[in-house]
């Protein structure tokens, strides 16, 4: 198994690739500030728990005797991780809209510009310290 096989860095690539798409999206906003009738856009936030849900082992009971007690098993759950790359893109709600209909409101886009910026520069973090414990248990650190 790569390691890019495993599960959280599987988890930490798809976050990164939404990041960068939302970081598209927003810029897009913020160039359209002054086109009328434009609608700032945003993406729909990943769901973090069906991530981890899909993405942990599921293991089915065997019955090796017939004195064993029959469970239920749980099915396979949503989406596996690389097959929901990125997110939908989706008109948001706004109150402050112009008179010629754009509702992009510019200090909004600059902080989630500067959010999803820190939330990268964490994921990258976290990358490169998962990868360091890597190096560590292999004695190569």
């Amino acid at each position: 198994m790569a390691i890019g096989d495993l599960p959280i860095f599987m988890m930490m690539k798809q976050r990164m690739q939404w990041l960068s798409e939302r970081q598209a999206v927003l810029s897009q906003n913020v160039a359209n500030s002054d086109t009328p009738g434009y609608e700032a856009r945003d993406l729909k936030e990943l769901d973090f728990g069906a991530l981890v849900a899909s993405s942990t082992a599921r293991l089915a009971p065997v019955a090796t005797s017939a004195a064993h007690i029959g469970s239920p098993v749980a099915g396979g759950l949503g989406m596996k991780l690389g097959q929901a790359r990125g997110g939908e893109v989706m008109k948001k709600p706004d109150f402050e809209t112009t008179p010629t209909g754009n509702s992009v409101v510019l200090e909004d886009e600059m902080i989630k510009v500067a959010e999803t910026q820190m939330d990268y520069q964490t994921v990258t973090g976290l990358y490169a310290k998962s990868m360091g414990l890597f190096k560590i248990a292999l004695g190569r650190g």
